[in-house]
């Protein structure tokens, strides 16, 4: 995937769900992936010319389970002209004190979300960009039926009335594939996720089946995603 092409699903995305408005100020999540960065290279560009105006910040969470070297997506950051911040946090302790077997992924991410709220406000922002692109909301709605029993998935858009903040996905429509081309493409320089649990969770589980079943029965990854947006299960909840 091309800039250019990168620019052209963002910016469809951020038109069809209504995303971005004038005088928005958004902090950028970033994870140190591939996703965030390449979230990124779109908003950072998509800010220059697109018709409502609005500013970014990034933000990344340390959560402190060990060495998170960050000068490359710093330099990025400066590269793109990108107000670039860090918060330290002690959310690995809290996890391990917390939680005493199996893995902690739902409380850490609350946690690192809570986090990232938090400094958002503080910095004036009133919406928080995350990286979910098309692959992560099927495999959240296959986690949410076979965890949890029930048909859901997050929404491109979310006002949460609670902190005064509106959660934005602008890759929601890019399917994971055309972001490790772009990825392949620009050489990001991604930061391995410290995280002991790297890999090993349910959404990876999730992820190897539902390439088996799109391998098994080709284009059922896009069928599925066209039936979300067809009967707006995100808007369930």
């Amino acid at each position: 995937m091309t800039l250019q092409k990168l620019y052209s699903y963002t910016r469809q995305c951020i038109q069809q769900f209504d995303l971005i408005q004038e005088g928005d100020r958004i902090a950028v999540g970033i994870s140190g992936g591939k996703d965030s960065l390449t979230l990124l290279y779109a908003l950072a560009g998509l800010r220059k010319f697109y018709p409502s105006h609005f500013e970014i910040i990034a933000v990344t969470a340390d959560l402190g389970f060990g060495t998170f070297e960050l000068s490359a997506i710093e330099k990025l950051c400066s590269d793109l002209e990108v107000e670039y911040h860090v918060i330290k946090t002690e959310i690995s302790r809290i996890l391990q004190e917390k939680v005493e077997n199996g893995t902690y992924c739902a409380m850490c991410a609350k946690l690192r979300k809570g986090a990232i709220n938090n400094f958002a406000r503080e910095k004036g922002c009133n919406k928080v960009a995350y990286a979910h692109h098309q692959d992560d909301m099927i495999e959240t709605m296959l986690l949410s039926l076979i965890y949890e029993g029930q048909f859901f998935t997050f929404a491109p858009k979310t006002y949460y009335k609670e902190t005064n903040l509106t959660v934005i996905r602008p890759l929601v429509n890019i399917p994971e594939k055309q972001i490790i081309g772009f990825r392949n493409k620009y050489k990001l320089p991604c930061v391995k996720n410290p995280c002991p649990h790297d890999g090993i969770t349910r959404r990876q589980y999730v992820k190897e089946l539902v390439k088996k079943l799109n391998r098994d029965n080709p284009g059922v990854k896009e069928k599925m995603y066209n039936a979300i947006l067809k009967d707006r299960i995100y808007q369930w909840r």
